[in-house]
């Protein structure tokens, strides 16, 4: 995620009471033209509630994902767990006390073919309480394929756009996670998303092996 952010920064924003920058996609955000037709794609649409099981190295996350809450977050979190995305996909941002970020394919080429296929913003209907999941992003209309799941509670990122569309059912595998990296790169010692995007996982096997990932990612209601 290394495109160069739009002029209000979600990606650069700081969290009030960690001083860490909030949950940001740094894909390219998109232009006036690719803006205007993110309303015309019809994705196919997801159940108005289903459950989705991550398989991670830490052991299951279960997210129920509520259509009613984000329909197009919903819609599109549902078209990648189906494609297969997130499969062997790394916690590359873990913060302790904030969130834990993941959604770069460890595979370069499906990064770039996701990358620029956003999504438009959904209204915030919930609070980013603890254990809620929402998507990355680097501004208005510029979801992808990153998501975020709440270790605490980050109500405050409710005015900048965030829009949960579901919630983990047990906290206790996502608190386990790897943290020990923290903020990334530039920012901190932790994995560069420009490079993840780059060089896919030989980058974060190489420079951070203590990462936890996502091993596989099914629909299970």
């Amino acid at each position: 995620m290394a495109g160069a952010l739009v002029s209000f920064a979600v990606g650069c924003s700081k969290n009030e009471k960690t001083n860490t920058p909030a949950p940001g996609d740094e894909s390219p955000a998109p232009t006036k033209e690719e803006e205007a037709k993110l309303t015309e794609a019809k994705p196919n649409q997801a159940p108005n509630q289903y459950t989705v099981e991550l398989d991670t190295t830490k052991g299951p996350i279960l997210i129920e994902v509520h259509r009613d809450w984000a329909p197009h977050g919903a819609d599109r979190f549902y078209e990648l767990v189906q494609n297969g995305y997130y499969n062997d996909v790394a916690f590359f941002r873990v913060i302790d006390g904030f969130m834990a970020q993941v959604g770069i394919n460890g595979d370069p080429a499906l990064n770039t073919k996701w990358r620029e296929d956003r999504i438009p913003d959904d209204p915030v209907k919930g609070s980013n309480a603890r254990g809620t999941v929402s998507f990355a992003t680097s501004g208005p209309n510029s979801r992808t394929t990153q998501f975020f799941i709440n270790l605490v509670d980050n109500s405050r990122l409710d005015g900048m756009g965030f829009s949960p569309f579901g919630k983990v059912k047990d906290q206790t595998t996502v608190d386990a996670l790897y943290a020990g990296y923290g903020e990334g790169a530039p920012r901190g010692r932790g994995p560069s998303q420009a490079l993840l995007q780059s060089q896919g996982n030989a980058y974060l096997k190489e420079s951070f092996p203590k990462l936890d990932y996502i091993k596989s990612a099914k629909i299970t209601e």
